[in-house]
């Protein structure tokens, strides 16, 4: 019987494959984050960590967890919380849960696109606020999707989605990526691919799907947003790191671009007091992978991965 620490709160259908498999399981049931002295007393010990992205694994944890650790099984596709350096080097895999979030990122990812363009979140406000108002012919006037050009970076999977659902809206695509797309891809939806100055210069919406790296860290900043549009829209739902948001609140209240819409911040929980002032900036908690069905896919396949590990065998998907 191996020891299982779950780090933080997930669904019971994860936790009874854990169990079904016959280990020892440790697991936080609040859903405010565990403490950090908490969790480095918690994972001593354990031969296999669930870990939430909100958790920081590192070179401290994992020296508190102890040699016999096996497996982190991250619950997020992302995997930027973990060192994965750190990870290979005392023999421990590091996995993820790629594929099951696709669908709900990317209707994150359409919904923020359209609240920015129709300028959807200023109109809610008035109305709660109780606020006067009465219909006018160019009363909070946004912009129509159909004939516009989104701008998707990084076309992966959540990428790729996207621009299916902006496809069915009417917009054409444009995709700057490290590496060419399959051609059949491209064909399917029309997508050509450019280099970064061209997808700035003329998409009318941009949409961030690219992994946060050093590479990625502030791609958006100050000199991008003066390179697009002004009626150009930005959209978030990658990680918060890849748009400087001091830059941003600038480029939004000057006017140098039309509208944002973020699912993810630079320093999550905290957003830029700058960015609340912005009525032309559509915020929401990181609801990406936000539903029922999709926070029970991603918490059983990060359970399979760790269930596989202590099982001696090639877990789903390791972080490669």
């Amino acid at each position: 019987m191996a020891r299982v620490v779950v780090t933080g709160k997930i669904p019971k259908p994860a936790l009874d494959i854990l169990r079904r498999a016959g280990h020892e399981i440790d697991a936080w049931d609040s859903e405010e984050q565990q403490p950090r002295e908490q969790l480095l007393e918690q994972v001593a010990g354990a031969e296999a960590l669930v870990t939430l992205l909100t958790e920081k694994v590192d070179d401290e944890l994992l020296d508190a967890a102890g040699d016999q650790l096996k497996v982190v099984a991250n619950v997020a596709v992302g995997y930027n919380n973990i060192d994965v350096k750190a990870c290979r080097s005392r023999g421990v895999v590091a996995t993820n849960t790629p594929g099951v979030l696709t669908d709900a990122t990317a209707d994150i990812a359409m919904a923020l696109i359209l609240m920015a363009s129709r300028r959807l979140g200023e109109g809610e406000r008035i109305i709660r606020s109780q606020t006067p108002w009465q219909w006018g012919m160019f009363y909070l006037l946004g912009s129509g999707l159909q004939r516009k050009t989104l701008g998707v970076v990084g076309l992966g999977a959540i990428g790729a989605a996207t621009a299916r659902r902006a496809r069915a809206f009417g917009m054409n695509i444009l995709y700057s990526s490290r590496s060419k797309a399959d051609s059949a891809l491209e064909n399917e939806l029309m997508a050509h691919r450019v280099d970064m100055d061209t997808l700035l210069a003329e998409s009318d919406v941009i949409s961030l799907h690219c992994p946060y790296s050093p590479a990625t860290h502030h791609l958006m900043g100050a000199e991008e947003f003066a390179a697009m549009k002004s009626s150009a829209y930005i959209v978030n739902t990658a990680r918060g790191p890849v748009i400087d948001e001091a830059a941003l609140v600038e480029a939004l209240k000057s006017g140098e671009i039309a509208g944002a819409g973020l699912d993810v911040f630079e320093d999550e929980p905290e957003v830029h007091p700058g960015l609340l002032e912005c009525e032309n900036a559509v915020l929401v908690p990181h609801l990406g992978s936000a539903t029922i069905e999709t926070r029970t896919a991603m918490a059983t396949l990060a359970a399979d991965n760790a269930v596989a590990m202590l099982d001696g065998e090639d877990p789903p998907t390791p972080i490669r």
